[in-house]
């Protein structure tokens, strides 16, 4: 297989009490996996596609063959997200940004409190399933939402942090209460994580 479904960087029930077990065992080896498959079968009539990254291919959707295509966007920009996803959570996660990141954060938003509020804000009104994300562009920090598994990798942004809001995500604990998940979901986040992708995202 070309792409394969990355191993959680921790236990299922770790993220406890903000993520339950039984969400993360059916979003990673369910839903996750299911995005993998998916683009792989995409991929093998076109053996050239699973030469290249995941991001490579959402970098330029314009080149992939359009029988292909929207399997492609959908599960390559699903496989890449939720590979972020994982990575920018830990348990004992949370709290004050730190570094590089922190210092923008400040810059752009006034304060972490601040930019918590304009993302969780944007983000619970993503209408239906999407993410929001938050990118560098023009040498600011933006936060922007996509619908579905759309990536901020198709305009050419690098996604810093992004958090998922499609009911999958969520809903065995809060039910339809997406403001509540967005506000606990600090709690786990990766500072370190982020801050390397900060500086990804400057290259």
């Amino acid at each position: 297989m070309a792409f394969e479904l990355p191993p959680l960087p921790y236990d299922y029930a770790a993220l406890e009490p903000t993520i339950d077990e039984a969400t993360m065992k059916l979003h990673h080896d369910k839903h996750h996996q299911t995005y993998v498959t998916n683009l792989n079968g995409a991929v093998e009539k076109y053996p050239d596609l699973g030469k290249k990254t995941p991001e490579e291919l959402l970098a330029d959707l314009a080149s992939i063959p359009e029988d292909v295509r929207a399997v492609v966007r959908n599960n390559g920009g699903g496989h890449v997200n939720h590979t972020m996803f994982w990575q920018i959570m830990k348990p004992k996660g949370g709290g004050d940004p730190i570094g590089d990141i922190g210092t923008q954060i400040d810059t752009d938003f006034g304060s972490f409190a601040d930019f918590k509020k304009k993302f969780n804000e944007t983000t619970a009104k993503q209408f239906g399933s999407g993410w929001g994300f938050l990118v560098f562009k023009g040498g600011k920090l933006e936060i922007v939402t996509k619908p579905n598994q759309d990536s901020p990798i198709s305009d050419g942004l690098f996604p810093i942090l992004g958090n998922d809001v499609w009911e999958h995500a969520y809903y065995l604990k809060y039910n339809n209460r997406r403001p509540d998940y967005l506000a606990a979901w600090w709690d786990v986040v990766n500072w370190d994580e982020v801050n390397k992708r900060f500086a990804q995202a400057k290259k």
